[in-house]
């Protein structure tokens, strides 16, 4: 099982980011995928996730309305989009197999940095 999240850098509050997630070492389609965040000193927290066709979808209070999560089962990628982003923001994401249950596998990629910062 391997993830590989791109798409993390440094942007000012308010504005946008595109995380993308290619997973491989497993049949994606057949599994929910979800992201979550890790800020330093605190616990890794889900933020959003997706069903296995897209067709439901979850968000955390902190990022309803502002987030948006895809996936593309023919590339095995998921994908968020991060829109109107806050400071505290500013974490590792990180994505993984399963939903709101929690996370399939044990192994996690290297995530990818978000920065909010003005």
């Amino acid at each position: 099982v391997q993830f590989v999240e791109s798409g993390g850098g440094l942007v000012q509050p308010g504005g946008s980011l595109r995380l993308s997630c290619a997973a491989s070492g497993f049949t994606f389609s057949s599994k929910a995928m979800s992201w979550y965040r890790q800020a330093p000193g605190k616990e890794r927290e889900l933020v959003a996730a997706i069903s296995q066709f897209g067709i439901n979808r979850y968000y955390s209070d902190s990022v309803k309305g502002r987030f948006t999560i895809s996936r593309d089962n023919a590339k095995n990628t998921v994908n968020l989009q991060m829109n109107s982003l806050k400071l505290e923001a500013t974490a590792v994401y990180c994505c993984n197999a399963g939903g709101q249950g929690g996370p399939v596998y044990y192994y996690w990629g290297q995530g990818t940095q978000v920065t909010v910062s003005s």
